[in-house]
């Protein structure tokens, strides 16, 4: 597929200005919009939580008007001591003149079954449950009241003192909360929001005559006006009461009235409305399915502590509740400001694009129109530098740099094919080298075991000298395997040591003893000498083992006449402390007290060039001297970065070649108190005196001809 045609410097920078500016200010939109609605429905949650607080209220205090003032109507001389008809003349009166509106006043007989005198309209539905003051007998509580005189009043004269219904007799003050209802029906979308709904309460009160005795039962109703608004951005909302058991009260659908707030729907958050009411809280909850009119409703609600009968007090729920799309009405005039705002920083944007645009790509044009021109390189005029843009300018300068850095540039890139040229023959010279170091032991041990095989042996310790002598090369082909495999894993990062406090002395010797044999077949002599006291450290005893094989078989390997001298003390801050003499910048930054090994010989040496590069792997010291011993060189490599796991350090030194090599490593002292606490066996190893010169060693008994088999694996697994 071919590639699409690229696009000019100017219309990639509009198009990528113009791409940029829309997403910021959609996003701009968006956020404030966002803020918006969060304000807007903070302030309607707050207002709502205050509009039911203020029903509730008006509630209350309508309740406790009425309940005060049908006590009063109950204790009037009239209604103990008149005949019906001058009752009904009085109440008349008294419905007339209340501040209320549609007040009705209707008295029954004891009992509370039979209507006597009404001033309603609609008679008052009587209860069907016998009121508290009601018993079988008709008679007044157990409590008496103190005789009263009753003087009859004059017909002239009963007039104007029913009118005032003042009580007269010190009678118990009962009352009762009848009924609470409202009368509405369910609203619709389409129907004016703004109205008035009739909160009707029913109160009754007992009636007892002079004798003490019940002679009527009186029932005051009242409807209170609720003003309720759902309109947009009124906060007034529709008025939902809930008594005590979660009974619907009041509710703008008439249907709903009188359910358990169980049955219908939000049961869950109604509920939840009721316990935080009742536990003093005054906010808002939203309300998915109290009408079907509006998807989503906002309810504030209020607890009324609402007294129903003397002394007997129960908290009810008020709420107002309103359509969230009204409550949030406000938010679509923002959105249409925001709608307009971004039209016209769009408009402004694309506008002010198209100039910078042009005043970008006009400098950027007549220089692609001077490196076209460009025929002739020696001889190259001077770049353009009116541009009246210093950035442009500038750039001129630097072409004329450029081409210097690029020189330069191209040297460090030869250098760098020089380094990987070199990389790329110490990998040939290695792999060549570990084939070769591969190839000698496996011949050995082919060799030797098909001579076995075929039966060519004079004789049974013939055969056994092959064996010992395959045993041995599969041992060393094993240990170049090892330094392989860990080298790989240093490389890797998954080498792994397992510390633990152990007695280097212990080590020492065990190092020693397995390269007993190898000493003395080369004739060499071996000055050992460690401290009397224990040297506590926390390594990994065989990785410290490896360590110590693969420095001390390079001294007996590098080595053909002359000592290996091995010492292993303790070093502290006391200079006397250091049995070696430290060759001039040779440094340890292991910290003091420290346990130093140090393992020197009198070989063939090293050149100062080839110190350093030896702690590398891959790396052999490079000359006919060295050449001619086997080795990968992976030891000293894999040795540094043990020691490196195990919190020490380690160094090399030669004065040359001919003068023998020098390395010495040191780890941490652990103190006696640490050691004890890890409870690790103290192996005691003695300190030999220098081995006196001769063609083999003894160390205190330790001396073995041939490794045993246990030495023998610990060497095959470091």
């Amino acid at each position: 597929m071919p590639n699409p045609r690229p696009q000019s410097f100017r219309r990639l920078l509009i198009s990528r200005l113009i791409l940029l500016g829309i997403p910021i200010l959609l996003i701009g939109q968006s956020f404030t919009h966002r803020k918006a609605r969060t304000g807007l429905l903070e302030t309607a949650r707050q207002n709502l939580a205050s509009s039911a607080v203020r029903k509730s209220e008006f509630l209350r205090q309508s309740g406790d008007s009425l309940s005060n003032k049908i006590r009063i109507i109950a204790q009037t001389q009239v209604l103990q001591e008149g005949d019906l008809d001058t009752i009904e003349a009085a109440l008349t009166q008294f419905t007339v003149q209340t501040p209320l509106s549609t007040t009705c006043i209707q008295l029954a007989d004891p009992q509370a079954q039979n209507t006597l005198v009404s001033t309603c309209n609609t008679p008052i539905v009587l209860p069907e449950d016998p009121l508290p003051w009601v018993t079988s007998e008709s008679e007044a509580p157990a409590s008496e009241a103190p005789e009263v005189t009753v003087s009859e009043a004059e017909p002239s004269e009963s007039a104007a003192e029913i009118s005032a219904l003042e009580p007269t007799l010190p009678q118990p003050a009962e009352f009762a909360l009848v009924s609470v209802s409202s009368h509405a029906k369910a609203p619709t979308a389409e129907e004016d929001p703004d109205r008035h709904t009739q909160v009707e309460m029913t109160w009754a009160a007992p009636v007892y005559g002079p004798d003490q005795t019940l002679k009527y039962t009186i029932f005051l109703q009242a409807r209170l006006s609720q003003l309720e608004n759902i309109s947009a951005r009124s906060l007034v909302g529709y008025t939902v009461l809930l008594d005590e058991d979660g009974m619907v009260v009041v509710h703008p659908n008439d249907e709903l009235q009188g359910q358990a707030s169980a049955e219908i729907g939000d049961a869950d958050r109604l509920n939840s409305i009721m316990r935080n009411a009742r536990s003093g809280r005054q906010a808002t909850l939203h309300l998915f399915q109290f009408l079907p009119s509006y998807d989503e409703w906002l309810a504030g609600y209020s607890a009324m502590e609402f007294e129903i009968a003397p002394g007997q007090f129960q908290t009810w729920t008020v709420l107002a509740v309103t359509p969230l799309d009204h409550a949030l009405q406000g938010l679509a005039d923002i959105r249409n400001v925001l709608i307009l705002l971004t039209l016209g920083l769009l408009t402004a944007q694309i506008l002010l694009v198209l100039y910078i645009a042009r005043r970008l790509s006009r400098p950027i044009e007549r220089l692609c129109q001077y490196a076209k021109e460009i025929q002739d390189l020696s001889h190259l005029k001077a770049v353009p530098q009116n541009f009246q843009m210093w950035e442009l300018n500038h750039l001129a300068k630097i072409f004329n740099k450029m081409i210097k850095r690029l020189e330069q540039k191209a040297h460090a890139l030869q250098h760098a094919w020089q380094d990987a040229k070199i990389a790329n023959q110490l990998k040939s010279e290695f792999l060549a080298n570990t084939s070769h170091e591969l190839r000698t032991p496996l011949n050995a041990i082919i060799g030797c075991i098909r001579l076995v095989k075929d039966d060519c042996c004079d004789n049974l310790d013939e055969a056994q000298e092959f064996l010992e002598t395959a045993d041995q090369a599969a041992i060393h082909l094993l240990g170049i395997i090892n330094d392989i495999l860990d080298i790989a894993k240093i490389e890797a990062g998954t080498l792994e040591v397992r510390p633990k406090v152990i007695d280097v002395r212990k080590v020492v010797g065990e190092v020693v003893a397995l390269q007993n044999l190898q000493i003395k077949q080369k004739g060499l002599t071996l000055q050992c000498s460690q401290s009397d006291e224990p040297l506590w450290i926390m390594a990994d005893p065989a990785k410290l083992k490896q360590v110590l094989l693969n420095i001390v078989y390079n001294a007996v390997k590098f080595t053909d006449t002359g000592s290996i001298a091995i010492h292993a003390y303790l070093e502290t801050a006391n200079p006397s402390s250091s049995l070696v003499p430290w060759p001039e910048g040779m440094k340890l930054p292991t910290a003091l007290p420290r346990v130093v090994i140090s393992v020197s010989d009198t070989g063939v040496g090293i050149a100062p060039s080839q110190q350093e590069k030896l702690f590398k792997p891959f790396v052999m010291a490079d000359g006919s001297t060295t050449r001619q011993h086997q080795g990968t060189g992976l030891g000293l490599s894999i040795s540094r970065n043990l020691i490196n796991l195990m919190g020490g350090s380690i160094a090399l030194y030669s004065q040359g070649l001919g003068h023998g090599t020098q390395v010495v490593f040191a780890l941490p002292f652990v103190s006696s108190h640490k050691a004890s606490d890890e409870k690790q066996p103290t192996a005691k190893v003695s300190a030999p005196e220098t081995v006196p010169v001769g063609p083999h060693v003894t160390m205190d008994n330790q001396s073995k001809e041939h490794p045993s088999e246990s030495e023998m694996s610990s060497l095959s697994n470091n």
